[in-house]
């Protein structure tokens, strides 16, 4: 079974012992809400600093956590508005060929160490 944002956050909540109630106090949030984004069926992404607070509450990590969401890290989309033929190009071609896929994710793993 794929990793979705909700299995996630339910897992970490749970492994943190916050009852729904109050993670969503802590975010400031309505506890009905989080129960939707658990269960991934929110109507729309959580908000950036919605996911910032999931991530700071349930020691995940934040950029991690918002691709999950299906949002792009505020930091990273100037780089996108800045050459949006050349993503595009790039995502295309990683949607069509998985060996590509998997060489920029390894080269992309390699540097961060």
């Amino acid at each position: 079974m794929a990793k979705s944002f909700g299995r996630l956050i339910r897992k970490a909540r749970k492994d943190k012992g916050y009852s729904q109630r109050e993670l969503a106090k802590h975010l400031g949030v309505d506890f009905t809400y989080l129960s939707k984004l658990e269960n991934d069926r929110a109507d729309y992404a959580p908000k950036e600093d919605v996911i910032r607070g999931l991530a700071k509450n349930l020691n995940l990590n934040p950029e991690e956590l918002i691709f999950l969401a299906g949002r792009i890290p505020q930091q990273y989309e100037e780089i996108l508005k800045q050459n949006p033929r050349e993503m595009l190009a790039l995502f295309r071609r990683v949607q069509e060929n998985p060996e590509f896929a998997q060489k920029i994710s390894q080269a992309a793993r390699e540097n961060e160490v």
